[in-house]
């Protein structure tokens, strides 16, 4: 569980379109589901899509780990920042993972904490 999250930061941080959609479709199940204050998709194109439109809007910005990580049965609860490399995070998040029977996320629910005006 505790790779999940550096997996799943790593393809919201993938450049290239190809390896990105490679990145979503190992992590996530067929039927996998996303949803935060600004989609609700089902499906690994759709997954893709929207992390392709988080990084249009963020352009030079990286996802990376925050403080905080626990787990319990297939499901794990862990913070993010989002920012310039070096820089001081201009967003913070919380993400709840829930994983299916083969380890790959079935649904991720997210929520903003603190974004850009």
């Amino acid at each position: 569980m505790e790779n999940l999250v550096k997996r799943y930061l790593a393809a919201w941080n993938e450049a290239d379109a190809g390896a990105r959609a490679e990145a979503v479709a190992e992590l996530w199940a067929e039927d996998g589901a996303y949803t935060d204050p600004l989609a609700a998709v089902t499906g690994h194109e759709a997954i893709a899509a929207v992390i392709a439109g988080a990084r249009e809007m963020f352009p030079g910005m990286v996802f990376t780990p925050g403080e905080m990580f626990e787990t319990h049965h297939n499901v794990a609860r862990f913070t993010w920042h989002l920012g310039a490399p070096g820089a001081e995070p201009i967003a913070d998040g919380f993400d709840v993972a829930e994983l299916d029977e083969d380890g790959r996320i079935r649904r991720v629910l997210g929520f903003f904490d603190r974004v850009p005006a």
